[in-house]
Order: structure tokens, then C-alpha cells, then sequence
């Protein structure tokens, strides 16, 4: 006969609530999560190359860095702060990775949680304020209207990646869908 499991409780501890009345609180190790993103790809010695960062953050090191020091010196969002109950917020590389992550794969908010640690609600908080800081920051270097010079080269890059008159037509109606779901149809 096999000895029956008995739970002894632990000692609770309080509990802290969520920021917002109604919600709960789940812990996390911040610190940890952000010790094990820079033991990843930021300290001498990474588990992970340099290409390794660029094919998961879709960008190089150096233009991650770049950013990451630019959106720090604009926005007040991105300096380490207490949060509401007394605990240390999120660092910089954390929500920079969160918001470049979810722009990269398309990943919804709540997929974060697992392996950055951070809500659904404080990811989406983080990815509207780096859009805006990068809009703010870039907008009169890269955010421009095209002269016809580059319009010219684009429709030539596309021309010889085989989608002649793509900047015309953006949706690619002319395009046959071997895949296309029949209810779209």
C-alpha cells in the first residue's frame, strides 16, 4: 500500500497585490531574468554570438546599443525605477529586448512573462512608449518622405527580387497565394 502524500503548508508570505485593485501578484526575479539576458548576449564571454543576437533580436549588437543608450537619455520610461509597491522595475536591456522581441516574432504581450518576467499590461506599456521614443528620436533621419532618387533604387532592389512595381502596389493583390485560405477567397 502506498503512503499517502500529505501536504505541510509553508509560510506564507504576503501577498502584495497587483498594482492595479483586483489584479494579483506574481512574483518574479527581476534581477535574475536580467542577469541571464546579459550572461546571454551582453557580457564578455556570452552563451550566445554575435550572430546568434542578431538573427533573435533582428538586429546587430552595436545598432541594439545605440538605441538602447538613445531611448535612455529621451525617456523617462526607460530609467530603472521603484515601482508602486517598493520593488525594483524592469532595467533598460529588459525592456528594450521585451519591445524589440515582440516587434520581431509578432509575439502577443503575455508570452513575455515566462522567460522576461514581465506582465502582459507593463509589455504592452513598454512597447507604446519605445514606438513613440524611436518615432520621436529617428523621425527626421529615417522617417522622411522618399525623393524620387530612392524611390528609383527601391523599385529597382524590388525589381530584381522579383516584385516589379511593389512600391505601387503595396497590398501584392497580383500575387498568387498557393496557400490562401478558400473563406478569404
Amino acid at each position: 500500500m502506498a503512503a499517502a502524500m500529505v501536504c505541510q503548508p509553508i509560510e506564507e508570505q504576503p501577498q502584495c497585490g497587483g498594482s492595479v485593485a483586483g489584479r494579483s501578484y506574481k512574483p518574479q526575479n527581476r534581477s535574475m531574468t536580467h542577469v541571464n539576458l546579459m550572461n546571454n548576449y551582453f557580457n564578455p564571454n556570452s552563451v550566445y554570438t554575435e550572430d546568434d543576437f542578431r538573427r533573435r533580436i533582428r538586429m546587430r549588437c552595436h545598432v541594439f546599443k545605440r538605441v538602447l543608450y538613445d531611448v535612455h537619455h529621451i525617456n523617462p520610461y526607460f530609467q530603472q525605477k521603484l515601482d508602486r509597491v517598493g520593488r525594483s522595475g524592469f532595467l533598460l536591456h529588459q525592456k528594450i529586448t521585451v519591445a524589440l522581441r515582440m516587434m520581431a516574432y509578432g509575439s502577443p504581450a503575455d508570452s513575455m512573462d515566462e522567460i522576461h518576467g514581465m506582465s502582459k499590461s507593463t509589455c504592452l506599456d513598454t512597447l507604446a512608449e519605445f514606438c513613440n521614443t524611436i518615432v520621436q528620436l529617428y523621425k527626421e533621419e529615417y522617417l522622411h518622405k522618399p525623393n524620387q532618387e530612392y524611390m528609383d533604387w527601391l523599385l529597382h532592389k524590388a525589381k530584381d527580387r522579383g516584385f516589379p512595381g511593389m512600391i505601387r502596389s503595396l497590398d501584392c493583390m497580383h500575387w498568387n497565394w498557393k496557400n490562401y485560405p478558400t473563406r478569404w477567397q
